[in-house]
């Protein structure tokens, strides 16, 4: 007799199990597929000469007592029981440019982060005040974001392009891009980006800053436990291939191994693009379909790994993001063969509280995906593994260098400190992570035509719902929020909001 289940879920990313959860508390019978060998999408972590690195969740912004994804990893049963380690209340962020000596803060607390600048900008302090305060009306523009229900949302919000805003709130160039200079966190672009998306994406780390110790897959065994704990299963190794329907019903998800598992209701964690196409184009109305494949997704990336020697490199409890100058903030991206890398981030893991050494550190910076596109059909994981051949390894190897020499100039004497190199390319955050192209964030979002990029979690096939950061938005907070958005969809969004509220005031 065929076991079929009230919500079959297609990928394990953070979007995956925060729905499972959310509907598995609601007695509903739920089922967690997943392709690769770790669970978590972008909050797997792995292993490289003994040392965890994080392969997305460097850190995470709002978890404060009372702030917004406290509140929701609360309800989810998961805040207790988490490590982390609370970053550099001044400045948890450093602004760095190559031809600037000065270190500029992004500081936690909002006052903190006013006065912290103001220090480099006497004469802007009403200026960076009055950013302060754009940035949170904005964010009180999204309901959602502060566990609310009612109709605030007011769409032309989504129009304010984040450049345009910046240019017309000061002339200062250089606090121009202090201020926007952790734009790597959405992958900034001058002319699309809008400023809701960076304020959104920068305002939960200004609430509060932390790094999770032992890397960021503990979120994600505390998500599996806690949905197991509601009955809930999930699957790895299980790589679904194909859908089954009856007439226009989805009914099943078919696996590489042969396994069917069959549905009432189906949520898919994977690649809007990869999706549809699995579904089948002839599902969905032309200008959907073809709306969904046209879209432009956010750049890719190139990662660094540095394993330390012993007691060689203090550890540093904030983020670097540096810049060739302040010209290249929006502009990093559109480097050329000579000029790369531009821009990069610099984060440390952390294996304990009070950690003075530094085990590691991990550097990434933008790289086309089009520069691999001799590699584009081989695909490598744990439980997929193929060869990409000695060229790859050559080019791979050589990038390495070329972005360890950049680093060089800021930490001039780090070559010393290291025991191992490794990297990863667009191909591995392809292959690992499933976003198209190996992108780091989704698709691109226009402030120019805001709808256009839009994706309902709800589709045009009755029974099938998306999640993950294509929809909302990106990182922790924008996931577990577009989560709350796709299971709001079959369970209520006033009841799912209300329970959630009621339940962090009993």
């Amino acid at each position: 007799m065929k076991r079929i289940y009230d919500i079959v879920i297609i990928g394990s990313g953070l979007g995956g199990l925060v729905s499972a959860i959310l509907l598995a508390k609601e007695g509903k019978s739920v089922c967690v597929l997943e392709k690769n060998n770790q669970y978590g999408g972008n909050m797997q972590t792995f292993v490289r000469d003994k040392t965890i690195f994080d392969t997305g969740i460097h850190y995470i912004g709002g978890l404060a007592e009372g702030q917004n994804l406290y509140k929701y990893f609360t309800y989810l049963g998961i805040m207790d029981r988490l490590k982390l380690k609370k970053m550099d209340e001044d400045a948890f962020d450093l602004i760095t440019f190559d031809d600037d000596k000065t270190e500029y803060p992004h500081a936690q607390g909002y006052e903190n982060f006013i006065q912290q600048l103001t220090k480099y900008f006497p004469e802007e302090e009403e200026i960076i005040r009055a950013y302060c305060n754009k940035l949170i009306s904005t964010c009180e523009s999204f309901p959602l974001y502060n566990l609310r229900n009612d109709a605030n949302y007011k769409s032309e919000i989504l129009s304010i392009n984040a450049k345009d805003y910046l240019d017309e709130l000061t002339a200062n160039e250089k606090l121009k891009a202090v201020l926007a200079g952790s734009n790597f966190l959405y992958a900034g672009i001058a002319d699309k980006s809008p400023f809701y998306v960076h304020a959104l994406s920068v305002n939960s780390y200004i609430q509060s800053s932390w790094r999770c110790i032992n890397g960021g897959s503990q979120i994600t065994k505390l998500l599996i436990k806690e949905l197991r704990k509601y009955g809930g299963e999930v699957y790895k190794h299980r790589e679904v291939v194909s859908f089954g329907f009856e007439e226009d019903k989805l009914v099943s998800a078919v696996t590489k191994n042969g396994e069917t598992y069959f549905g009432l209701q189906f949520i898919s964690n994977i690649e809007p693009k990869t999706t549809l196409k699995m579904i089948g184009e002839d599902k969905f109305r032309k200008s959907y379909f073809s709306r969904i494949q046209g879209l432009e997704v956010l750049p890719s990336a190139f990662s660094l790994y540095l394993v330390f020697k012993p007691k060689m490199f203090k550890y540093l409890n904030h983020n670097y993001y540096h810049f060739r100058d302040s010209t290249r903030v929006w502009k990093a991206n559109e480097y050329t063969q000579n000029s790369w890398p531009e821009a990069y981030m610099v984060s440390m893991n952390i294996s304990e509280e009070n950690q003075i050494w530094a085990e590691s550190l991990t550097a990434i910076t933008y790289l086309k995906f089009e520069e691999f596109e001799k590699w584009k059909t081989t695909h490598n994981t744990v439980s997929d593994k193929g060869e990409r051949g000695e060229l790859y390894e050559f080019y791979k190897a050589e990038r390495a260098e070329t972005f360890l020499k950049e680093i060089e100039k800021k930490f001039p004497n780090i070559r010393d400190c290291i025991q191992s190199v490794h990297s990863s390319t667009p191909l591995s955050y392809r292959d690992y992570i499933g976003g198209h192209g190996g992108n780091l964030y989704g698709y691109v979002k226009d402030s120019n035509n805001p709808m256009r990029t839009f994706i309902s979690p709800k589709t045009k096939v009755e029974n099938l719902f998306l999640t993950g950061q294509s929809i909302n938005m990106h990182g922790v907070l924008g996931v577990t929020i577009g989560a709350v958005v796709t299971c709001s969809e079959i369970l209520g969004k006033d009841y799912l909001i209300d329970k959630i509220n009621r339940n962090l005031t009993e």
